[in-house]
């Protein structure tokens, strides 16, 4: 069973749509976790966007690194440049890997615009974690 660390600033947005589809994407073969350099708690939007796929993240807490020091971690994936910067050290045999997604909290317009980035990010982060299961995960 590996064990894979999806990493963001805020453990709000980007790393709980990941942790979502590698979830449910790799049941049986992966625990999957997700945490923060910060906590900003799990934005509604990233909820009620991955719900509109069939995927309820509705019980995913937002968790800081520091509460998963003891893990040995196979993967740790940090999905935007901040949590990469500001990572404190990790003492980790995981292979690091990265992809700096658009904030989808950041998006401005009316509601649909904003859902709608929502989504466009939602779609980026399904590309990538399939991929990542494909080179990754057997």
């Amino acid at each position: 069973m590996k064990n894979i660390l999806v990493l963001c600033t805020g453990n709000s947005c980007r790393s709980q749509i990941a942790h979502g589809f590698l979830a449910s994407m790799t049941a049986g073969k992966a625990n999957v976790y997700s945490a923060g350099v910060e906590t900003h708690g799990v934005n509604p939007k990233a909820i009620s966007t991955m719900k509109e796929i069939g995927i309820d993240i509705a019980h995913h807490t937002s968790n800081n690194i520091t509460e998963y020091f003891g893990v040995d971690f196979d993967y740790v994936i940090t999905v935007c440049d901040n949590a990469k910067e500001r990572c404190p050290y990790f003492p980790t045999k995981a292979v690091k890997l990265h992809y700096n997604f658009p904030d989808p909290a950041k998006a401005i317009g009316t509601e649909e615009d904003i859902n709608e980035q929502f989504r466009r990010v939602r779609t980026l982060i399904k590309d990538y974690t399939d991929k990542f299961i494909e080179n990754y995960i057997k």
